[in-house]
C-alpha cells in the first residue's frame, strides 16, 4: 500500500494487482491524494495536472463504488481549485456525456453515478467559475432522473444539493425545475431518496424565496405526504426542512421583501396553523379532510403526527432561545390548543389522545427544557400556571352547574382534560429540572403554582388528577422542603372531603405520589407521617362499605396509600407491619368454602369493589416485598402465605364470575390477574408449589385467549432478545433523542403508548430511565407481560413430565389459530418460553429428557421462520439459551445442522435471515465456538449469504451473524481474518449507501475483527501491516458514509484501533472527526464520539485538546458547530454540551472525559481551567439574588459585607449562557479537584512568595495561590446560590480553600496570612446557610466550614472572629431548644445530623483553643526561662488564643452537657444488635427510636472530635462537674441525656459525685476501647488520632488515673487494644500517640503501687518493716502471667515498636544474642521519636514490679536498652548524640538508679545482672580498636552512667574496673578532639564521685596521663576552638583533683598545674597579635590562676618565688588584662554557652 502514496497513480504497481486489490489500491491512493493536494505547491500540481486529471477521469469509467466515486469527485474538485481551471469544462462535458449515455446495463450504472457525483463536487468547490455551464448540466441531470432507478435518484438529489451549494444565488434560473424534481423525490418509495430530496430542498430554500413565500403551503403539504409511511431518518430530514422553511418565513426581513415583490411575510400564527394542519389532518389536503370528518374517519397516520411534532421542535430551535422567551405564551397556547376541544378529532379515542399528549409533551420538553435558561424556564412555568388557572375556571363553571344530566354530558370537561395533563406534566418537568432553584417560583404568591396544581386534583377526569399528583411529586423531588407540608395539606383535604369521589381518588394519588418522592429526598420526612397515613388508609378501607357511591374510590385510595407507604423502606415499614398484615389477612376469605358462597352472592358492583380491594392488597404486598426485602423473615413470609391459595382460587373462577356479571368486570379482573402474577413472580416459588398447576393453566389461557387482539410482541420481545441483535431491527428499537414519541410507531395502530391512567399505582414508582413520567401499559398488555415473567419463574420449577404436557398444549394452540391471531399467540408463547429458558439458565436448571426437547425445538424453529423480525431475533436468542440449558454438544451440533440444511435449500428471505442469525447466536452462552469444523462451515455459508446483493436484508443478517461468530470464535478465527477483512472492505466499496443497515452490519464485523486481532495490530511484519491498512481503509469508508450510525461504527472501530495500535491511528484526523460530530442530532453518534473521547483523553489529553483547537482554526469547511471550540477549547465545548445534553449516560461520559482531562492537564493549564469553571459559575450570578445574603449584621460588619456582594458587576458576554444548576455543581466539583491536583504538583501552588519568584523567572509558570481571589469568588457564588446542591458544593469548595490556604503567609504583611483579606467574603458566604429556612444538610456543611475557619487561625482579631462565631452560637441556641423546636419538614435524623454537626464544629473550635493555649503556656514558660522581655507580637498572639478560649468558655457549660449526651447516644448506638432490647424506648438525646438506622452514620461522623473535646473539658475541670447555673461546684448533678431536657425537680434518685464520675469514666473509656479494638479499615485516621488524644487528656487527670491504676485488668485490656492498634496502623503519629497513652497507663500503675506502699508503711508503722507484704507485679515469686500482667503487656508493646524500627534487636534475626550485628544506623526522625518514647516506658517498668518481679524483667529491659545503644550509636559531627542514644542512656540511668537495685530482696540478683550488662557494653568495642564503628563517646558515657549510678559493688570488681580504665586510656589517646573533650568531662564527673572506692582507682590510673597530656600541649598551642576546649576541660579536671586531693598531696598538684597555666599566658605585646584560640586560652588560664592563687596561697608563693620568669610573665599578663578591661567596659564571657536548654537537659545523664 505504500506504493499508493504518490501524487500520480503508480500504474505499474496497479496493473500487477488482482481485481479486488486494485479497488483497494485506488481507494488508498485517492485518500492519500485528498490529503496531499492541498499541501502541494501550485507549481507542482500544474506540472502534473493534465496527467492526473486523465487518470482520475479514466477511473470514472472503471465502475467505481460509492466511496471511491466520492473521493474521485473530491479530488477532481480540489485539483481544479488549486491548479488551472481551463480544462475543467472538458471534464464537465465528459461527465454530462457519461450521464447522457443510453447504456442502461447494471454494469454501466456506477459510471453514470460517478459522473453525477463528480458534477456535484465540481460545482460545490468551483461554484461560479463554472457559472454559465450549469443550466445545461442541471437540465441534463434532471432529464436523466426521469428514468433513473432509486440509486440514481438518490445520487442526483445529493448532486443537485452540492450544485446549489456551490452556485448560491446564481442558480436561480433552475430553482423551479429542481424544486419540481425534488418534490417528486420527497414522496419516493425509497426512503434514502426522500432523505436526499429533503437535503436538496433544504439547500434550495436558502436562495429560492418562493419556497417560504408563495409555495409555502404546498411545501408543507408535500412534507406531510413525505412523513406518511416514512422511517426515522426521513422524519429527521424532512422535519428539519419543514421547520427551517417555516422559521425563514416567519423571520424574513421586510427589506428583501420589498426588493422582490410578491413575497409575503407570514405571521407566527399562520406558520403554526400550517403545522397544526399536518398534526390534526395529516397529508390529505383541506378539501378531502372535510369529507373524512363527515364520515368520522380518523385519517392522520401516526408517522405524520410524529414528523410534524419533530418539525415543531426544529421550527422553535431554529428561531432560538431568545425568540422562544419572547413568544412562549403564543407558542404554548397554540400547542395546548392542539389537544383541546376545538379539535375533537385528534382526541376522539383514548389511544389518539395519549399519542397526541405525548407529542405535545415532547414539543414542550424539547423546547423549554432544551433552549431556555433557568430564569426563562421560571417565566415559562408561570405561563403554564396561568393556562392551568384558566382551564380550572372553565371546569369550575361546568361543575357548579347543579343539573346532573348536563354535568355529565359536558364535553368541555373531558376535552380540557388533555390540555391540563400536558400542562401539568410540563410544569412538573420544568420544576423537576430546576431543582431548588425553583424556590422563588413557588414562593411567588401571584403565580400560585401549588394552589393551581392542588386545585385541579379535584378535576372530574382521572388522568388530570393523576397528572396533578405527578406534578406534586416533581415539586417534592425538586424542593424536598415541600414534601412534608404538601403531605399534611393533602391528608387534611383527604380527611375533610371523604365523601367526594374525586377528592378521595385525587388526594390519595397526591399522597401516594409524594410518598414515592421521599426516596429521592435524602433528608426524608418526619417519621410520624407514616403513622398518620396508615391511620387514614385503615379508615378509608373500613368506611368503604358505608357509602356505595364511593366504595370503589375509598377501597382504591386505602390500598394505594398502604402500597405507597411501603416505598419508605424497612426502617419505617417495620412499625406498621402487623397492621398491614392484618389488613391483608382480612381482604381474602379464609377457606375455599367461603369463596364459593361469596361467588353466589353479590352483584356486578360489589364484585367490582371486591376485585379492586383485592388487587390493591396484592399490589401493596408486592410493593412491600420489593422495597422491604430486609423485613422478609421466614416468620413474615409465613404470615403472608395463608391468603395466597384463596387468591389463586379466585383467579381460576374469574372467567365464570365475568360471565355471570357481564363486561363491567373485564378491566377489574384483568387488573386483579396482573397484580397476582406480579406478586407471585416476586415470592419464592416454593411458597406456592401446591398451586403451580392451577396457575399454569391460567397463564396458558392468557397467552392463547381468543379475544386478545393486541399484539404485545413489541413490549414482550425486546427485553428477551439480546441487545446486540436488536440492532438488526433498525433505529426502531435503538435509543434516539426522539424515543419518547417514536415509541408509538413501534406499537402498531391499535395500541397507544403507556400512560398513567392505565395504572394509578405506578404513580409512586420510579419512572423508567429517560422517561419523565411512568408509562404503564394498558391492562390487556401488562397482564401478558406479567404472565410471561411468572411463566418463566414457575415453569423452571415444575416437574419435567408436566413441562411436556404444557409445551404440547402451547404448540397445539399455535396451530389452531390463523393469520394475525396466530402471530399474536405465537409471540406470547415464544416470549413466555424465552423467559423460562432465561430463568432456567440463571438458576442452572436442566430442560429435561429428549421428549421435552422435541416440542421445545419445534416451538423455537417455528418462530425462527416467522414473518415478524422481532420474533426471529427472540427465537435465535431462545435457541442459544436452549443449547445452554441442554448443555450437550451433540444436541448443539444437531441444531447447527438444521440451520445449515435450511440455509442450503431455502430461498425465501425470512428463513435465510432467521437461520443465519441462529448460527451466529448458537454458541453465545456456551463459552465460544470450540470446533474448527463448525466454524469453517458457518463462515462458508455466511460469506455466500453476505454477498447476496439482491436482498439487503439477508446481507445485513448474515453479516451481523458473522460478527457474532468472530466474537465467539476468538483465537480460532485467526485463519479467517484475512479473507473476512477482504470481504468487508469489498462490500464497503460496493454496497450502495442507501442500504445503511448493511453498512452497519459491516461496521460490527470490522469491530469484531479488530478485537480479535487485538494487540497484534502493533506488529510490523508485512502481513500485519496489510491487515492494519485494510482496517484503516474500512474505517475511512465508514467515516465517509452519509448514515450517522455507520459513522458511529467507524468511530468505535477507530477507538478500538487506537487502543491496540495507537501509533497507527492519525489522532488529529480522528479528533477532527469527533469535533464535527460532537453535536450530531443522532444520539448514538454522540455517544460513540464521547466514548471515544473518554478513551483518548485517558492517554493523551493535552494532544487531543490541541488537535481540537487546531482543527477549528484551520477549518476552511463550513463547519459551525453549536459549541464554540475556538473560544473555550474542547473542554469548554464539552462543558456547554453537558449543559444542553439530556441523555444521562452521555452526561456521565462527558463528566468522566472532563475529569480525565482535568487530571492530566489542569495543573499545566491552570488559568484556562479556572476561567472555565468561573465562567460557568458566574454565568448564573445575575440569578443569584443578592438579597438572599442578609447583611443586617452589627455595625462594623455591614460595610465590608456589602462590598463583597457587589463584585458581580462586570457585564461581559459569557461563553456560557445560563448554565443549569447541575452543570454549575460539576464546575464547583472541578474546582475542588483542581486544588487537590495542585497539592500533588508542588509547594509553589500554596506559597505565594515562591510562586511570585518563579513567575518572574518564567512568565509562563502558573500557580494556584495567584488565583486565590478567583477561588474565593467561585466558592462564594456557589455557596450563595438558590440551588441547595450548588450551595453544598460551594461550601465544600470554601472548606477546601480554607484548609489548604490557611497557613499561607502574606509576604507583604509579615505575621499575617493571605486569607485574612477575604474574611468578609467568607462571612457573607456562610451567613445565608444559617437562615431559619435553610435545609439541615446545608447548615451542617456550613458548620464544618465555620469551625475550620475559626480553627484555621486566619483571623486573629476577636471582633472579626465574632461574626462567624455568632453563627455557631445561633445554631447552638437552636440545638438547646430541644426536640419540640425542631423543624417538622424533614426526617428526625436530619435534625440529628444538624445537631451533631453543630456539636462537632464547637468541639473542633474548643480543641483548637485549648491546644493554642497549651502552646502559648509552653512558649510563655520558655520565654520566661530565656528572657523576661515580652515581645509585641507575642502579646498579640496570647490575646487571640486566650480570646478564642474565652469565646468558647461562655458556652462550655451547655456544650459539655450536650457533648456528653451525644456520646451517651453514640455508645448506645454502637451496642451489638443482641442488646437492642436494652435501648431506651423513646430514643436518645438527639435521635428517636424510629430513626435509629438513619441517625447512625451521623454519629459515626462526629463522635471522635466530640469525645476529644469532652476529655479536654473534663481535664480542665479536673473531673469536677461544674454546673454554671448554680455557680458552685455541684457534684450531685449527673450529666446524662436522660436528665438533659428535664427540670431539676423531677429528677430521680440523686447520684453521688463518685458515681457520676464513674459513669463518665466508663462512657469515655468504653467508647474509646470499642472503637480502637476494631477500627474499620476505612475509619479516618483523624478519628483514631482524636480518640488517642482524648485518652491522653483523660489520663492527665489524677482521678481517672487512679481508676485505671487500681483496676489492673482494665489497664491490661487497654494495653492489648493499643498493641493491636500499633500492629495495624503504620502512621508514626498514631504510634507516638499510642505510646504516650501507654506511658500514662504505666504512670497510673506506678502511682497506685506507690500509694499502696505508702499506706502500708503508715498502717504497719516502722517497727514491722521486715514483714511488709510485697506490692507490685511479680509478688514474691517474680512470675508474670501473660494476659493478666500489666508489665508483660507493656513489654510486649515496647518490643513490638523497637523490633519494627530495629529488626536486629530480635535474637531470632541475628541468630543469638551474642552475634555481632552490622553497622549502627541512624533512624528517621519519626523512628527515633518512637524508639525514644518506648525506652522511656521501659525504664519505668521496674517501679511497678515487686523486687522479685523486677528481677524477672530486668534482663529483657537491659538487653533492649543496650541493644538500642549498640545499634544506633553512630558518630555525629561535634560529638552530638543521636536522639535514640540519648534516650537509651537516660533509660539506662533510670534503671540503674532504681530503688530495686538496693532493695534487700533483689539486690544480689540485680548486682549480678548489672555487672553482666556492663560487660556487654564493654564488649561493644572493636577488639583491635582499629575499625571502631560505634561512637566511643556514647559507650564511654554508658560506662560512666554505670560507674556513677549503681552501687559501688557492681563496678568495683577489679577485672571490670581495669577494663573500664583501659577504655578511658584509649579515649585519652584518641586523635579526635571531640572524643578527648568528652573523655575529660566524663572523668571529671567520676573524679568528683563521693565514694572513694569508686573514684580513686580512676584517679590513680588516669590523672598522671592527663597531666602529661596537658604538659605536651605547653609546646603545641591550640590551633582551633575544639583543641582549646580539650585543654580547658583537662585543666578543669586537674583543678577538680586538687580540690579532692588530701592535704599532703595538694601542694604537689598545684605545683604541677601552675607552671602549665602560666605557660598559656600572653604578655601585653603579644596579646594584640595572638589568634583567637590563644587569646581565649590566655583569659581562661588567667582566670584559673586568679582563683588558685588565693585558695592555696602558700604553695602559690613558693612556686612564684622559685621561678622569677614565671612571676614576670604573670605580672605582665595581669597588667595587660587590666588595660583591655579599661578599653572594653563590658567584660567578655569566656564561657562557651551550651546548646539550647532543651538539648542540655537531654544530654545531662548524671
Amino acid at each position: 500500500m505504500e506504493l499508493a502514496h504518490s501524487l500520480l497513480l503508480n500504474e505499474e504497481a496497479y496493473n500487477h494487482l488482482g481485481e479486488f486489490q486494485k479497488a483497494e489500491f485506488i481507494f488508498e491512493w485517492l485518500r492519500f491524494l485528498e490529503k496531499l493536494l492541498p499541501v502541494t505547491s501550485r507549481a507542482d500540481v500544474r506540472e502534473k495536472q493534465k496527467k492526473l486529471a486523465e487518470q482520475l477521469i479514466s477511473l470514472l469509467n472503471s465502475s467505481p463504488g460509492p466511496p471511491t466515486r466520492r473521493l474521485i469527485a473530491k479530488n477532481l474538485a480540489i485539483l481544479y481549485s488549486i491548479g488551472d481551471t481551463f480544462s475543467v469544462y472538458q471534464t464537465v462535458d465528459k461527465c454530462n456525456e457519461l450521464i447522457r449515455s443510453k447504456d442502461d446495463s447494471p454494469s454501466y450504472l456506477p459510471t453514470k453515478l460517478a459522473a453525477v457525483v463528480c458534477l456535484g463536487y465540481l460545482y460545490k468547490k468551483l461554484g461560479r467559475i463554472l457559472g454559465n455551464s450549469f443550466t445545461d448540466t442541471v437540465g441534463n441531470v434532471l432529464k436523466a432522473m426521469k428514468n433513473a432507478e432509486s440509486q440514481g435518484r438518490y445520487e442526483i438529489m445529493l448532486g443537485l444539493q452540492n450544485i446549489l451549494n456551490g452556485l448560491g444565488a446564481a442558480a436561480t434560473p433552475c430553482h423551479r425545475d429542481i424544486y419540481k424534481a425534488a418534490r417528486s423525490c420527497l414522496t419516493d418509495r425509497s426512503m434514502a431518496v426522500r432523505c436526499a430530496a429533503a437535503k436538496c430542498l433544504l439547500e434550495l430554500q436558502k436562495e429560492a424565496v418562493f419556497m417560504w413565500s408563495t409555495d409555502l403551503d404546498s411545501v408543507a403539504t408535500l412534507c406531510f405526504k413525505s412523513f406518511d409511511g416514512s422511517n426515522y431518518d426521513v422524519r429527521i430530514a424532512v422535519s428539519k426542512l419543514l421547520g427551517t422553511v417555516l422559521a425563514r418565513a416567519v423571520t424574513c426581513k421586510q427589506a428583501t421583501a420589498s426588493a422582490r415583490q410578491n413575497v409575503r411575510k407570514i405571521s407566527l400564527d399562520e406558520a403554526m396553523e400550517l403545522l397544526a394542519t399536518g398534526f390534526l389532518r395529516g397529508s390529505s389536503g383541506f378539501l378531502r379532510a372535510s369529507g373524512d370528518i363527515l364520515k368520522g374517519i380518523s385519517s392522520v397516520s401516526r408517522d405524520i403526527r410524529v414528523g410534524v411534532t419533530q418539525a415543531y421542535v426544529v421550527f422553535v430551535s431554529t428561531l432560538g432561545g431568545q425568540w422562544l422567551e419572547r413568544n412562549f405564551s403564543a407558542l404554548l397556547s397554540h400547542i395546548l390548543d392542539l389537544v383541546s376541544q376545538s379539535h375533537p378529532k385528534a382526541i376522539q379515542t383514548q389511544m389518539d389522545a395519549i399519542c397526541c399528549r405525548r407529542c405535545i409533551s415532547f414539543i414542550l420538553r424539547a423546547t423549554v427544557g432544551g433552549l431556555l435558561g433557568e430564569k426563562a424556564q421560571i417565566a415559562a412555568a408561570k405561563e403554564i400556571c396561568q393556562a392551568i388557572w384558566k382551564l380550572k375556571k372553565v371546569v369550575d363553571v361546568v361543575m357548579s352547574d347543579g343539573n346532573l344530566e348536563t354535568r355529565i354530558g359536558t364535553t368541555d370537561v373531558t376535552a380540557s382534560q388533555h390540555v391540563l395533563v400536558c400542562a401539568l406534566h410540563e410544569l412538573g418537568s420544568i420544576i423537576h429540572g430546576l431543582g431548588t432553584t425553583a424556590a422563588p417560583l413557588l414562593q411567588d404568591s401571584s403565580t400560585g403554582v401549588l394552589d393551581a396544581v392542588i386545585s385541579v386534583i379535584l378535576h372530574p377526569s382521572i388522568s388530570v388528577r393523576l397528572a396533578a399528583a405527578w406534578c406534586l411529586r416533581c415539586i417534592a423531588v425538586a424542593l424536598p422542603s415541600y414534601v412534608s407540608p404538601l403531605l399534611d395539606r393533602c391528608i387534611e383535604r383527604l380527611s375533610a372531603l371523604k365523601s367526594s369521589p374525586e377528592a378521595v381518588t385525587g388526594y390519595s394519588f397526591a399522597v401516594a405520589a409524594l410518598l414515592g418522592a421521599v426516596k429521592h429526598c435524602p433528608l426524608g420526612i418526619p417519621h410520624g407521617k407514616g403513622k398518620v397515613i396508615m391511620t387514614v388508609a385503615e379508615d378509608l378501607l373500613c368506611s368503604a362499605s358505608q357509602n356505595s357511591r364511593i366504595s370503589i374510590q375509598r377501597t382504591q385510595a386505602g390500598w394505594l396509600l398502604v402500597a405507597s407507604l411501603m416505598t419508605l423502606g424497612p426502617a419505617v415499614v417495620q412499625h406498621y407491619l402487623p397492621r398491614m398484615l392484618l389488613l391483608w389477612k382480612c381482604v381474602f376469605p379464609l377457606s375455599p368454602k367461603d369463596l364459593e358462597t361469596e361467588r353466589s352472592r353479590g352483584d356486578s358492583f360489589t364484585w367490582q369493589v371486591t376485585l379492586e380491594g383485592r388487587a390493591g392488597a396484592l399490589c401493596a404486598i408486592k410493593t412491600f416485598v420489593s422495597y422491604c426485602g430486609g423485613l422478609l423473615t421466614d416468620e413474615v413470609i409465613q404470615r403472608l402465605l395463608p391468603p395466597l391459595p384463596c387468591a389463586v382460587d379466585l383467579l381460576t373462577r374469574l372467567p365464570s364470575i365475568h360471565k355471570m356479571y357481564g363486561n363491567a368486570l373485564k378491566t377489574p379482573s384483568m387488573i386483579y390477574r396482573h397484580r397476582l402474577y406480579e406478586l407471585l413472580a416476586l415470592l419464592p416459588p416454593k411458597t406456592y408449589e401446591g398451586k403451580f398447576c392451577a396457575i399454569l393453566k391460567e397463564l396458558v389461557a392468557d397467552f392463547t385467549a381468543t379475544d386478545n387482539q393486541m399484539a404485545a410482541s413489541t413490549f414482550l420481545l425486546p427485553p428477551l432478545c439480546h441487545q446486540d441483535d436488536l440492532l438488526l431491527l433498525g433505529p426502531f428499537l435503538q435509543e434516539t433523542d426522539h424515543r419518547f414519541i417514536e415509541e408509538q410507531l413501534l406499537l402498531g395502530s391499535n395500541i397507544a403508548g403507556g400512560s398513567l391512567e392505565y395504572d394509578p399505582y405506578s404513580i409512586y414508582e420510579k419512572a423508567a430511565e429517560g422517561d419523565s413520567v411512568p408509562k404503564p401499559l394498558p391492562p390487556a398488555l401488562s397482564v401478558i407481560s406479567a404472565a410471561v415473567r411468572l411463566f418463566g419463574v414457575i415453569f423452571s420449577h415444575v416437574a419435567e413430565s408436566q413441562r411436556l404436557q404444557v409445551l404440547e398444549k402451547l404448540l397445539a394452540s399455535i396451530k389452531q389459530t390463523k393469520g394475525a391471531r396466530q402471530q399474536t399467540v405465537q409471540a406470547n408463547i415464544v416470549s413466555a418460553f424465552s423467559s423460562f429458558l432465561k430463568h432456567l439458565a440463571s438458576c442452572k436448571g436442566n430442560l429435561g429428557p429428549e421428549e421435552v426437547r422435541r416440542p421445545a425445538l419445534t416451538l423455537v424453529m417455528g418462530a425462527l421462520e416467522s414473518n415478524n423480525p422481532l420474533l426471529r431475533c427472540a427465537a435465535a436468542e431462545s435457541l442459544a439459551r436452549l443449547a445452554q440449558v441442554v448443555a450437550d454438544s451433540a444436541f448443539t451440533a444437531g441444531l447447527a445442522q438444521v440451520s445449515f440444511d435450511k440455509l442450503k435449500s431455502a430461498r425465501d428471505v425470512v428463513s435465510r435471515t432467521g437461520h443465519s442469525l441462529a448460527l451466529g447466536s448458537l454458541y453465545r452462552y456456551l463459552g465460544g465456538i470450540g470446533s474448527t469444523q463448525h466454524l469453517n462451515a458457518c463462515v462458508g455459508i455466511l460469506y455466500t449469504l453476505s454477498q447476496d446483493s439482491t436482498s439487503p436484508d439477508v446481507q445485513t443478517w448474515a453479516l451481523h451473524s458473522l460478527s457474532l461468530i468472530i466474537d465467539s470464535a476468538g483465537p480460532l478465527y485467526h485463519v479467517h481474518v484475512e479473507p473476512t477483512l477482504s470481504l468487508v472492505v469489498m462490500l464497503l466499496l460496493t454496497v450502495p449507501p442507501a442500504y445503511a443497515e448493511v453498512h452497519q452490519s459491516l461496521g460490527r464485523c470490522l469491530n469484531a475483527l479488530i478485537t480479535t486481532l487485538g494487540p497484534e495490530l502493533q506488529g510490523s511484519n508485512t502481513a500485519v501491516s496489510a491487515l492494519r491498512t485494510s482496517c484503516l481503509l474500512g474505517c475511512a469508508m465508514m467515516q465517509d458514509n452519509p448514515d450517522c450510525l455507520v459513522q458511529a461504527q467507524a468511530i468505535s472501530c477507530l477507538q478500538q484501533l487506537h487502543m491496540f495500535a495507537p501509533r497507527h491511528v492519525n489522532l488529529s484526523s480522528l479528533v477532527s472527526c469527533l469535533c464535527v460530530n460532537l453535536c450530531s442530532c443522532y444520539l448514538l453518534l454522540r455517544r460513540a464520539v464521547l466514548a471515544c473521547l473518554r478513551q483518548l483523553v485517558q492517554r493523551e489529553a493535552a494532544e487531543v485538546s490541541e488537535h481540537a483547537v487546531a482543527f477549528v482554526k484551520d477549518c476552511r469547511e463550513d463547519f459551525t458547530p453549536d459549541i464554540n471550540i475556538r473560544e473555550v477549547g474542547l473542554e469548554g465545548a464539552l462543558l456547554s454540551l453537558l449543559d444542553k445534553e439530556l441523555d444521562q449516560r452521555l452526561c456521565q461520559d462527558i463528566k468522566e472525559t472532563l475529569s480525565h482531562m482535568l487530571t492530566s492537564v489542569a495543573v499545566e493549564k491552570l488559568s484556562f481551567w479556572l476561567k472555565l469553571c468561573k465562567d460557568v459559575l458566574a454565568a448564573s450570578a445575575d440569578f443569584t439574588s443578592v438579597a438572599s445574603v442578609d447583611t443586617t449584621q452589627e455595625e462594623e460588619g455591614t460595610k465590608e459585607d456589602d462590598d463583597v456582594l457587589t463584585f458581580e458587576s462586570d457585564e461581559r458576554s459569557h461563553p456560557f449562557t445560563n448554565p443549569k444548576w447541575s452543570t454549575r455543581v460539576f464546575a464547583a466539583e472541578c474546582v475542588c479537584k483542581i486544588i487537590s491536583h495542585c497539592e500533588n504538583a508542588g509547594r509553589a501552588h500554596f506559597d505565594i512568595a515562591l510562586a511570585q519568584e518563579r513567575k518572574q523567572r518564567d512568565s509562563r509558570g502558573d500557580f494556584l495561590v495567584l488565583h486565590l481571589a478567583d477561588l474565593i469568588r467561585m466558592a462564594f457564588m456557589a455557596a450563595t446560590d438558590h440551588s441547595d446542591q450548588l450551595r453544598l458544593s460551594g461550601l465544600q469548595t470554601l472548606l477546601v480553600v480554607v484548609r489548604r490556604f490557611a497557613s499561607v503567609p502574606e509576604p507583604e504583611f509579615p505575621g499575617h496570612v493571605i486569607l485574612e483579606q477575604y474574611q468578609a467574603n467568607v462571612g457573607a458566604a456562610l451567613r445565608p446557610a444559617f437562615a431559619p429556612e435553610t435545609p439541615p444538610d446545608v447548615t451542617a456543611k456550613a458548620c464544618q466550614v465555620c469551625s475550620a475557619w475559626i480553627a484555621s487561625g486566619v483571623v486573629s482579631d476577636l471582633n472579626d472572629l465574632r461574626r462567624v462565631h455568632q453563627l455557631l452560637i445561633s445554631s447552638l441556641t437552636k440545638v438547646q431548644a430541644g426536640k419540640e423546636a425542631q423543624s417538622q419538614l424533614y426526617n428526625e435524623s436530619a435534625s440529628t445530623m444538624e445537631i451533631l454537626a453543630v456539636l462537632k464544629a464547637w468541639a473542633e473550635v474548643y480543641i483548637v483553643a485549648v491546644e493554642r493555649e497549651k502552646k502559648q503556656s509552653d512558649a510563655h514558660k520558655q520565654t520566661l526561662t530565656i528572657t523576661n522581655s515580652t515581645d509585641e507580637s507575642y502579646r498579640d498572639f496570647t490575646s487571640s488564643a486566650d480570646g478564642l478560649l474565652d469565646l468558647v468558655q461562655a458556652d462550655l457549660g451547655t456544650l459539655s452537657k450536650l457533648w456528653l449526651a451525644a456520646l451517651q447516644d453514640f455508645a448506645l448506638l454502637t451496642l451489638p444488635s443482641e442488646y437492642a432490647s436494652q435501648l431506651p424506648v423513646e430514643g436518645g438525646a438527639f435521635y428517636t427510636a424510629e430513626t435509629i438506622e438513619n441517625a447512625r452514620p451521623h454519629y459515626h461522623n462526629s463522635w471522635a472530635l466530640i469525645l476529644y473535646a469532652t476529655a479536654l473539658w473534663l481535664t480542665s475541670t479536673g473531673f469536677l462537674v461544674v454546673d454554671p447555673d448554680e455557680g458552685v461546684t455541684n457534684l450531685s448533678r449527673p450529666v446524662t441525656p436522660t436528665t438533659m431536657c428535664q427540670d431539676s425537680s423531677s429528677r430521680a434518685a440523686v447520684k453521688s459525685p463518685e458515681d457520676v464520675n464513674t459513669d463518665i469514666f466508663h462512657l469515655i473509656l468504653g467508647i474509646s476501647v470499642e472503637f480502637l479494638c476494631s477500627p474499620r479499615s476505612d475509619s479516618a485516621m483523624e478519628n483514631i488520632t482524636a480518640c488517642l488524644h482524648a485518652l491522653q487528656a483523660f489520663l492527665d487527670v489524677p482521678w481517672p488515673r487512679s481508676k485505671i491504676g487500681g483496676d489492673q485488668e482494665l489497664g491490661v485490656e487497654l494495653l492489648n487494644v493499643l498493641h493491636r492498634l500499633i500492629l495495624t496502623r503504620e502512621s508514626p503519629d498514631i504510634q507516638l500517640a499510642t505510646l504516650e497513652v501507654v506511658r500514662q497507663i504505666l504512670f497510673a500503675a506506678q502511682e497506685h503501687v506507690r500509694e499502696k506502699r505508702r499506706s502500708a508503711e503508715v498502717d504497719d508503722g516502722a517497727a514491722e518493716k521486715e514483714t511488709l507484704p510485697e506490692f507490685g507485679e511479680g509478688k514474691d515469686t517474680g512470675g508474670l502471667v501473660p494476659g493478666k500482667s500489666l508489665v508483660f503487656a507493656t513489654l510486649e508493646l515496647c518490643v513490638c515498636i523497637l523490633v519494627r524500627q530495629l529488626p536486629q534487636l530480635n535474637p531470632k534475626v541475628t541468630g543469638s544474642p551474642a552475634v555481632k550485628a552490622g553497622k549502627p544506623q541512624l533512624l528517621s526522625e519519626s523512628g527515633s521519636r518512637l524508639v525514644s518514647a518506648a525506652l522511656v516506658i521501659l525504664s519505668d517498668i521496674p517501679s511497678v514490679c515487686s523486687p522479685e518481679g523486677s528481677v524477672s524483667v530486668l534482663p529483657t529491659i537491659l538487653y533492649l536498652i543496650i541493644g538500642v545503644l549498640r545499634e544506633t550509636a553512630v558518630k555525629l559531627p561535634d560529638g552530638q548524640l543521636p536522639l535514640t542514644v540519648a534516650a537509651s542512656l537516660q533509660a539506662l540511668k533510670g534503671i540503674l538508679s532504681s530503688p530495686m537495685a538496693r532493695a534487700e530482696k533483689s539486690r544480689t540478683a540485680w548486682t549480678e545482672l548489672l555487672r553482666s550488662a556492663l560487660v556487654t557494653v564493654l564488649d561493644c568495642w572493636d577488639p583491635d580498636g582499629a575499625q571502631q564503628e560505634l561512637d566511643e563517646v556514647s559507650l564511654l558515657t554508658a560506662i560512666t552512667v554505670f560507674i556513677l549510678s549503681t552501687s559501688p559493688e557492681v563496678t568495683t570488681i577489679e577485672c571490670l574496673q581495669k577494663h573500664c580504665i583501659e577504655k578511658f586510656k584509649i579515649a585519652l589517646d584518641s586523635k579526635d578532639p571531640v572524643v578527648q573533650l568528652k573523655c575529660y568531662q566524663l572523668l571529671l564527673s567520676i573524679f568528683q564521685y563521693p565514694n572513694r572506692a569508686v573514684s580513686y582507682p580512676y584517679i590513680h590510673s588516669l590523672a598522671p596521663s592527663i597531666v602529661g597530656k596537658l604538659q605536651e600541649t605547653e609546646k603545641t598551642k591550640p590551633e582551633n576552638s575544639a583543641e582549646l576546649q580539650v585543654i580547658q576541660e583537662g585543666i578543669k579536671a586537674v583543678t577538680a583533683l586538687i580540690a579532692i586531693a588530701e592535704e599532703e598531696h595538694r601542694a604537689y598538684l598545684v605545683a604541677c598545674l601552675l607552671p602549665l597555666l602560666i605557660s598559656f599566658l600572653l604578655d601585653e605585646n603579644s596579646l594584640g597579635s595572638a589568634t583567637n584560640s590563644a587569646r581565649n586560652l590566655h583569659e581562661f588560664a588567667l582566670q584559673n590562676v586568679m582563683q588558685i592563687g588565693p585558695q592555696y596561697s602558700s604553695v602559690f608563693k613558693k612556686v612564684m618565688a622559685s621561678s622569677p620568669t614565671m612571676k614576670a610573665r604573670l605580672e605582665s599578663a595581669v597588667k595587660g588584662n587590666q588595660e583591655s578591661i579599661k578599653v572594653k567596659t563590658t567584660p567578655k564571657h569566656a564561657k562557651n554557652p551550651g546548646k539550647s536548654s532543651s538539648i542540655q537537659l537531654k544530654t545531662n545523664f548524671f
